[in-house]
């Protein structure tokens, strides 16, 4: 029986560089080489995707649209994965003592993401899985263009203009141009240096309550990955609905379009929602941590929120670190207070959440289309 047609998230991930590199250097350490940095974009890519194949120095991912909480999701995904793989690139070169010449040219290894929305078959031929269609054949074709002809950048993020629509970005900041390709036509591609996000995102300033800074703190554990608590914890109509209109959230700032650093919400709570407050993030570390500043008339208050993984990944616990940044009350008083309050919301809060969040679950999973091997 044929599959059926499935609507989703295409994904490459493309070490730049590496057949130039291949062609000067030593085999052997190259191969080794390459396998750190493939291995690290695939651990990256499995927190929210199912890799499809390796092919070369490239990574193929894919992701049903119905098992992603917020398009926005990808980006982060492609940040971070951008992040390890500099990481794992720059301590690599650091570490080694060897003078090869393929250790030598580590430094030249950049890393491009592709990534367009649309239509596949996942089928299965004689045990091998392949995707298949159109928009399969169109992400590969992408990995040739004149981005670097014209920009003169080694690291990206490339989107079609079908990926742009679905993840509702801002396109302010990206470079807007059109590819050719034979029997597909002109497409439009919207890309964003990597190297400039990079070095943003390590600038940014670290805002982290720590335990032991915190006036309370307290813990829950949810059977679900990070990446779908992280979508629960910081989307508008989540929180609204975990407060069962008690509380209604919305949204006053994005900056480029997108919730992160500098983002500022609304909320409107208490008898008949007259009261409020407002929200701004000071530091976001997508699938990590968050920090809030939450300013209520006179009171300002701070929370890190912060996800571990547990149950190897497959589950997360969330730790909560609240300080009264504005209180005039001794410490000592503010946390035998908060000592039993935090823990106590938290627990709360976090039993409707999971209880939403595997309701959720549950109904996409039911109405995924079945995968049937041919």
């Amino acid at each position: 029986m044929a599959q059926k047609t499935q609507q989703g998230y295409l994904l490459i991930g493309d070490i730049s560089g590496f057949t130039s590199y291949l062609a000067k250097v030593e085999l052997e350490h190259a191969h080794e080489i390459l396998t750190d940095l493939l291995e690290t974009i695939v651990k990256e890519f499995r927190t929210l995707m199912t890799i499809s194949k390796l092919e070369g120095d490239a990574v193929f991912a894919y992701v049903n649209s119905a098992n992603i909480p917020d398009g926005e999701t990808i980006v982060e995904l492609i940040e971070n994965t951008y992040m390890a793989f500099r990481r794992k690139r720059d301590i690599s070169e650091n570490n080694t003592t060897c003078s090869c010449k393929a250790c030598s040219a580590i430094p030249s290894l950049d890393l491009k993401f592709f990534t367009h929305h649309g239509d596949y078959i996942a089928q299965k031929v004689s045990g091998i899985h392949e995707l298949v269609g159109s928009d399969v054949n169109l992400i590969h074709r992408l990995v040739k263009n004149h981005v670097t002809e014209n920009t003169g950048w080694n690291a990206y993020m490339l989107f079609t203009a079908q990926a742009i629509e679905i993840l509702k970005l801002g396109i302010e900041d990206f470079e807007e141009q059109k590819e050719s390709y034979d029997h597909l036509g002109d497409i439009q591609i919207y890309c964003l240096d990597l190297h400039a996000r990079f070095k943003a995102l390590i600038e940014a300033k670290r805002v982290f309550i720590s335990r032991d800074d915190a006036d309370g703190v307290g813990t829950f554990d949810f059977d679900h990955p990070a990446q779908v608590v992280w979508h629960w914890l910081t989307d508008i109509e989540k929180r609204t609905l975990v407060n069962k209109g008690k509380a209604v959230w919305s949204v006053i700032t994005r900056p480029n379009g997108r919730n992160g650093l500098g983002a500022i919400n609304h909320c409107a709570h208490g008898k008949n929602l007259k009261k409020f407050l407002v929200e701004t993030v000071l530091d976001w570390r997508p699938f990590e941590y968050y920090t809030i500043e939450t300013i209520e008339g006179n009171s300002i208050t701070r929370s890190t929120i912060q996800l571990e993984p547990i149950l190897e990944g497959a589950g997360t616990r969330l730790h909560v670190h609240y300080s009264l940044s504005s209180s005039k009350i001794p410490r000592f008083i503010r946390r035998l207070l908060l000592s039993f309050l935090v823990p106590n919301i938290l627990k709360h809060i976090g039993r409707i959440t999971a209880k939403l969040m595997a309701e959720e679950l549950a109904t996409k999973s039911r109405n995924a289309p079945a995968n049937v091997s041919l």
